[in-house]
């Protein structure tokens, strides 16, 4: 389990590096997405924030990759894990969106959290188009923001 958990902060650590030097990479043509696919992702990512606050786990596992919902099996397991990981999600007194990037193939839409007692952090979301041509969410890593809210 401290594997999994140094292996994730590693990742978290080297995608905000991505992230951070992404905004001169992003703004070529081919690195981007169109508006409206970037529009696309963040109505995905708001509609399962919902259904996470309403503890409606089947509607925000729906929102999953196929390979997440074959690796969590049912809403409840997957809820479970977003309760025992990620409860900052549902938690936040306020989040925004920030601008998303394609990096290495890979899109990734990140959010800041505002946190009761005024933390920040950032929600990196990997998103996947899957067959049917819809944008899903691939993972989501929670990575610590130096900034803090008024």
């Amino acid at each position: 389990m401290i594997a999994l958990f140094m292996r994730a902060g590693l990742r978290v650590f080297v995608l905000a590096a991505l992230l951070a030097s992404a905004n001169a990479y992003a703004q070529t043509p081919e690195a981007g997405l169109p508006t409206h696919e970037w529009t696309a992702i963040k109505r995905v990512i708001e509609t399962q924030l919902s259904a996470l606050k309403r503890g409606d786990g089947r509607s925000a596992f729906a929102f999953a990759t196929k390979g997440l919902r074959e690796q969590f099996g049912d809403s409840e397991k997957f809820m479970q894990m977003v309760r025992a990981g990620y409860q900052p999600l549902i938690d936040a007194r306020y989040s925004e969106f920030l601008e998303g990037a394609v990096i290495d193939g890979k899109t990734i839409q990140p959010l800041r959290l505002v946190m009761h007692d005024n933390t920040v952090l950032v929600a990196l979301y990997y998103m996947e188009k899957e067959d049917e041509g819809r944008w899903h969410i691939a993972g989501c890593m929670l990575a610590p923001s130096t900034v803090r809210a008024a």
